[in-house]
């Protein structure tokens, strides 16, 4: 269970993060008094910063040095701290409609553009894909009871592909299941997602509104969507599909990736190893949660990644997801900046894509 943070525990642990991202150096209670208006004495600073890192939010990289946000500090910040700002974001679609011709330009080089004018914008290498053009939708979706917990869940497409994923039922360990009870469930559930999915692509599958099933039905929604999510994020891209990347080398250039090590392997990662970094920047968007997914540190799965931050967002033509718009930096990054850039730059994809097909 998490920690409930104070006030001013939250306060300071926005101060310490704002501060160590301007400095690249750790934070120390003098710092926070200087430069922020925190109304509290040194002392209190220094009990808090105790507190927020007992709590593993934040760290000593040395014995007497000030203390720096961890993954999980970054992460409060993500989720409670800050917003996107705004008057960015307002300012990050009229740059691209002022330097971007839809009119003149082919896709490849409006995307090319876009991803320049963001990694200058954000500071961090910008990952933009082409559009997917060979989408593949749904034909038949079954749920199969395959012994009491458990379930299949299956999709034919529309080129007879079929896909396939194992399910545990939830609390299926706590509370006894009748197992015709649950096939008649499973059938229903069944008859449902067919009924509201059957010629959509899978990446829409995770964007049912399970607010139409029934009340004894809802039960089902969480894990579903969860395993539609990682049954559409298994789908393979296309062979044409390309991802346009700017601003390797400034973010090179940041004392995080001081070790010749690390830049290779994240350069080798962007040139050579792009089918492995497309599942996670294009993910479908779940019903009812956030637009822009944030992956910092230690959540992201690819090792050359893990001291880095990935932000994105898809963008669609019509109501379909067929890209994605990203950035990748350290963890060390201007998280409200890079938020907004994001989910401005997939919002203005996706109304020129959708005006323009």
């Amino acid at each position: 269970m998490q920690m409930q943070l104070t006030d001013r525990q939250q306060h300071i642990l926005w101060a310490t993060v704002r501060h160590y991202i301007a400095t690249a150096e750790p934070v120390g209670s003098k710092a926070l008094v200087e430069e922020y208006n925190l109304r509290v004495s040194p002392a209190t600073i220094r009990n808090a910063m105790g507190v927020l890192e007992k709590a593993g939010f934040l760290y000593q990289p040395h014995t007497s040095a000030g203390r720096v946000p961890s993954d999980s500090g970054y992460r409060i910040y993500v989720d409670q701290l800050i917003a996107p700002s705004e008057i960015l974001t307002r300012q990050v679609e009229q740059v691209l409609q002022g330097r971007l011709k839809w009119e003149d330009w082919s896709l490849e080089a409006l995307l090319q553009g876009a991803a320049q004018i963001l990694a200058t914008v954000s500071g961090c290498i910008t990952l933009i894909t082409m559009p997917q053009t060979n989408t593949a939708q749904l034909r038949h979706l079954q749920l199969v009871q395959i012994e009491s917990g458990r379930i299949m869940l299956i999709v034919v497409t529309d080129a007879y592909e079929t896909r396939s994923a194992l399910i545990d039922l939830p609390n299926a360990d706590q509370t006894p299941l009748d197992s015709e009870v649950i096939e008649r469930e499973l059938q229903i559930l069944s008859n449902f997602l067919n009924s509201q999915l059957r010629g959509r692509s899978l990446s829409e599958l995770a964007t049912l509104d399970w607010s139409q099933l029934d009340q004894e039905f809802q039960r089902y929604g969480e894990f579903l969507t969860t395993s539609l999510v990682e049954l559409s994020r298994r789908t393979q891209p296309p062979a044409t599909t390309q991802i346009m990347i700017r601003g390797v080398g400034e973010v090179l250039r940041q004392p995080e990736f001081s070790e010749l090590h690390q830049v290779q392997t994240i350069i080798h990662l962007l040139e050579e190893e792009q089918d492995q970094l497309w599942p996670l920047i294009f993910e479908p968007e779940v019903a009812g949660g956030r637009r822009v997914t944030v992956r910092i540190g230690s959540e992201n799965l690819l090792e050359p990644i893990r001291s880095c931050t990935l932000i994105s967002s898809t963008y669609r033509r019509g109501s379909m997801p067929v890209g994605s718009v990203g950035v990748l930096g350290p963890t060390r990054m201007d998280y409200e900046t890079a938020i907004t850039v994001v989910e401005a730059a997939a919002d203005y994809l996706s109304e020129n894509l959708s005006q323009n097909q």
